[in-house]
């Protein structure tokens, strides 16, 4: 299992931070498109490091063309030697179109060929392939010497896809090199759902799964004593229920058989009660969502959950010292 670690969005403390990450033994570094450009970070991550993957995780793929997104993904993989991961999210209807001012409609369907147009476009530019993408969403039909890049020795970057629902899942198995599951899954939900949804779409591509990487980051909450414990509780249960309120992902409560839940969150976020909402889960349904225990409890419940079908993840673990820390990393990057 490959491990990775965080980037800030504080881009003055980019190198010490990479620099950290790869001296520590880390497989990646990552970024996410919260309040700043996941990418900017990326290009500073690329020019202090040497071997560490460089991963989005994610930015979203409806605020940009595929032209944008393929231009950006060649650079960095070429600035940094083929190190660099495009990981790539739907975000939901609100955010596309309230935020950033986008059309919203059959997310699904969009992602599989915008990633197909990306790829359309990387073929026009690395093996000379006449630019003709003519799709429902995307048309590119015009490249020109001027605008083909030339540094084209490391290729195309890597394509993983954020998903939750089935068909976005199946998607992922079909036309991405790999699959973030969003945290806010259980086991359940992720058997039953999640890995067949994957297999299908792998079928359909004529994949195996050793082709496929699947990247998993649960929630965690631990602590050396009952404050502690208390703290980081807290935090996973508003997280919990931020996520929970949003409507497609119901079908998550669903598997657990708590699907009333989600109305209820979702009105209270409507209302602005975002703390109140974290006092909904209940102790039965964080264990669903989360690994809890004692620091040196956590992994060796993780690789009992999840060891069987996670290739990478991200996960922490709370107020766990340097070297507990350490100890946890090398004993993941075994399974």
């Amino acid at each position: 299992m490959k491990i990775d670690g965080g980037l800030g969005a504080d881009l003055g403390k980019i190198p010490e931070q990479v620099r950290a990450l790869e001296e520590a033994g880390f497989d990646g570094a990552r970024t996410a498109e919260m309040a700043h450009d996941p990418f900017f970070p990326l290009v500073l991550a690329a020019e202090h490091s040497e071997k560490i993957e460089l991963i989005t995780s994610i930015a979203v793929a409806f605020a940009r063309s595929p032209m944008i997104l393929a231009n950006i993904g060649h650079d960095l993989n070429a600035y940094s030697k083929g190190r660099m991961t495009l990981g790539l999210g739907s975000q939901i209807k609100p955010h596309i179109e309230k935020r950033f001012s986008q059309p919203w409609g059959a997310p699904a369907a969009k992602m599989r060929e915008l990633v197909l147009a990306m790829r359309a476009i990387w073929d026009s530019w690395y093996s000379g392939e006449p630019l003709k993408f003519l799709g429902k969403f995307y048309t590119h039909s015009l490249m020109t010497p001027a605008f083909t890049p030339r540094d084209t020795e490391h290729g195309a970057p890597k394509v993983i896809l954020a998903a939750v629902g089935p068909k976005m899942t199946e998607v992922a198995g079909e036309v991405a090199d790999g699959m973030i599951i969003h945290p806010f899954s259980n086991e359940r939900y992720i058997r039953e759902v999640t890995l067949p949804a994957i297999e299908a779409g792998l079928k359909k591509a004529g994949k195996s799964r050793a082709d496929f990487e699947i990247h998993y980051s649960n929630f965690v909450v631990s602590g050396r004593n009952e404050e502690e414990m208390e703290t980081s509780r807290k935090a996973a249960c508003e997280r919990i229920a931020f996520y929970g309120s949003t409507p497609a992902y119901k079908v998550v409560f669903d598997a657990i058989g708590a699907g009333e839940l989600q109305g209820e969150l979702n009105t209270m976020s409507k209302q602005g009660r975002w703390q109140e909402m974290g006092t909904l889960i209940s102790n039965e349904v964080l264990n669903e969502f989360a690994v809890v225990g004692e620091p040196g409890d956590i992994v060796p419940e993780m690789k009992r959950r999840y060891g069987d079908f996670v290739d990478r993840t991200s996960v922490g673990i709370p107020f766990a010292d340097p070297q507990e820390r350490a100890a946890a990393m090398k004993a993941l990057q075994a399974a």
